[in-house]
C-alpha cells in the first residue's frame, strides 16, 4: 500500500496557483494535474542525461542536475505541479544512516538498525548536508514562477524504517514487522527519531520554496489497518503537528483498508491509488478534504481515447472541488511520452460548470 499524504503550505507562499487553490478546497475552473514520478526513465531526455551521469545519487544530489531533471516534464508538458527530483532516502545520511545503491539490489543500508546500540549512531539531522535540496527548490520556484506549484516530498517514518531495519529493499518486510512484536520499544524509538528529523526536513523544504510537501508512505500498505494505526499514523500526525503552517499531501498503494484512518492524520490531501474507486473514496472520506488521483498508470499504455474517457470518469467521480488529478501511483517505465502529453492536454481542456462549484456534494458537471 503506497500512501501519499497531503502537503503543508507555508503562509508566505499562498499564491494563486491552481494546485494550491484546489488543495485548500477553493473553487477552481478545472482540476489541476501533475504526476508522481513525472520526471524519470520514461522520458528520452532523462535517459540521455542518465547515460552521461550514471550514478543515481549524483543525479539526485547535485543541484544543477536536480533542477534540470525536475524541469524536464515542465518543459515538455506544463503540469500544474513540479516536484523536485529526489528520493525518500536522500535525508538519512544527514542523520547518521549511510547507504549505497547497487545496480541489482538498489539501496543497501551500511549498518541496519537492529539494536539499542545501533540506535546510538543516529544524530539530529544536519540540514547543511542537504543543501542541494534547498538550492534546487529555490531555483525551481524562480523557473516556474506562479505558473505551477513546486512540490517537495518526504517518506513517512514507517516507510523509511523498512529500509533502515531490513537493510534495503525487501519483498516480505519480515524483519521490520517482527520488530513490531519482538522489540517494540526499539522500533518506536527509531520511528520517533525519524519523525523529528524528517519534520525538520519538511520545514526546510518549504522555507526553501516548496509550496507543499508530498508524504509517501510507500510501504504503509504492508501493514494491516490496526498495525498501520499504531506504526504509521501517529508519526505522520506528528509531521502535521510540527508543520502546522504548511500543506501536506499523503499517498500509499493499497490504501483502501485504512482510508478513513488516513483522514485522522490531519493532512490536507489524501491520494487514492487506482484500486479505490474514486466515487467510493469520496463517500468514505467526505467532501471536507481534498483528494488526489487516481488514474491507473497502466491506462497510459492504452489507446488515447481510452485515456480521455478514464480521465473524465475520475474527474466526474471526484467532484468539482478539492480534487488534484494524478495517477494512482507513479509513471511506469516504458510509458509513451505521447500518452503523458495527452493526459495533460485533456486535463487542460476540462472545465467545471460554474454552478457545480456551489454544489460540491453533487456529481461534477464537466464542459468538455
Amino acid at each position: 500500500m503506497q500512501s501519499t499524504y497531503a502537503l503543508y503550505l507555508h503562509s508566505s507562499f499562498l499564491l494563486d496557483t491552481l494546485l494550491v487553490k484546489a488543495a485548500r478546497g477553493e473553487p477552481v475552473s478545472r482540476p489541476p494535474a501533475w504526476m508522481m514520478r513525472q520526471a524519470g526513465r520514461y522520458m528520452s531526455v532523462y535517459r540521455k542525461l542518465a547515460e552521461k551521469h550514471p550514478s543515481f545519487r549524483e543525479r539526485s544530489e547535485t543541484t544543477d542536475l536536480i533542477v534540470e531533471i525536475s524541469l524536464q516534464p515542465w518543459e515538455a508538458f506544463r503540469p500544474d505541479g513540479v516536484i523536485i527530483f529526489s528520493d525518500i532516502l536522500t535525508p538519512p545520511p544527514a542523520f547518521g544512516v549511510l547507504f549505497d545503491i547497487e545496480e541489482v539490489r538498489g539501496p543497501v543500508i551500511q549498518s541496519p538498525i537492529c539494536s539499542e546500540d545501533c540506535l546510538k549512531a543516529l544524530h539530529p539531522i544536519d540540514l547543511e548536508k542537504l543543501h542541494f535540496v534547498g538550492e534546487s527548490l529555490k531555483i525551481l520556484r524562480q523557473e516556474v514562477g506562479d505558473h505551477a506549484a513546486v512540490l517537495g516530498f518526504v517518506g513517512a517514518p514507517w516507510t523509511i524504517a523498512t529500509y533502515i531495519v531490513d537493510g534495503g529493499t525487501t519483498c516480505t518486510y519480515t524483519t521490520v514487522k517482527n520488530m513490531c512484536h519482538t522489540a517494540p520499544n526499539l522500533l518506536r524509538a527509531l520511528l520517533s527519531h525519524l519523525t523529528k528529523a524528517i519534520s525538520e526536513y519538511i520545514i526546510y523544504q518549504v522555507e526553501s520554496g516548496a509550496h507543499c510537501i508530498q508524504i509517501f508512505d510507500s510501504w504503509g500498505g504492508q501493514l494491516p489497518p490496526d498495525m498501520w494505526e499504531q506504526g504509521s499514523k501517529p508519526y505522520i500526525t506528528e509531521y502535521r503537528i510540527s508543520a502546522l503552517r504548511y500543506l501536506l499531501f499523503s499517498t500509499f498503494n493499497g490504501n483502501g483498508g485504512p482510508l478513513e484512518r488516513m483522514k485522522g492524520t490531519g493532512v490536507d490531501v489524501i491520494g487514492l491509488d487506482w484500486t479505490v474507486d474514486m466515487a467510493d473514496g469520496r463517500k468514505r472520506l467526505g467532501n471536507d478534504i481534498c483528494v488526489q488521483g487516481n488514474v491507473d498508470p497502466a491506462y497510459l499504455f492504452s489507446l488515447l481515447p481510452a485515456v480521455t474517457e478514464e480521465i473524465q470518469r475520475v474527474v466526474k467521480c471526484a467532484g468539482p472541488r478539492g480534487h488534484i488529478l494524478n495517477l494512482g501511483h507513479g509513471v511506469l517505465v516504458g510509458t509513451p511520452e505521447e500518452a503523458v502529453a495527452h493526459f495533460f492536454e485533456v486535463t487542460k481542456s476540462l472545465k467545471y460548470e460554474s454552478s457545480s462549484q456551489n454544489h460540491a456534494m453533487e456529481e461534477s458537471k464537466l464542459l468538455v
